[in-house]
């Protein structure tokens, strides 16, 4: 998990401890983002404020996906359409229709 996501799922907890406790349960851990990661995210935000891609998605949304593109096996979202067309080679993870 990269510190954007880390910084998401914070409220709630009492501390980071607490945080970095139930990453664990979900044997999940913290992990700083790579410059290649950071770097991407640069580029594919850039390309889809290029495209007319709307504000509704900023370079926080570019920087999990890339770090989960590089640095991680997957990344567990709904996808709004952008992951897959910005990031083609990321595994996601999505939740099976009820």
């Amino acid at each position: 998990m990269c510190p954007v996501t880390f910084a998401e799922i914070s409220p709630g907890h009492p501390n980071p401890a607490a945080v970095l406790r139930d990453l664990s349960l979900l044997a999940t851990s913290y992990e700083e983002i790579s410059p290649e990661a950071a770097f991407l995210a640069g580029e594919i935000h850039l390309r889809y404020r290029r495209e007319g891609g709307p504000r509704e998605h900023l370079i926080p949304d570019f920087l999990i996906a890339a770090h989960a593109q590089i640095q991680c096996s997957g990344l567990a979202a709904i996808d709004r359409g952008y992951l897959r067309r910005y990031f083609p080679r990321l595994k996601l993870i999505t939740p099976r229709p009820a």
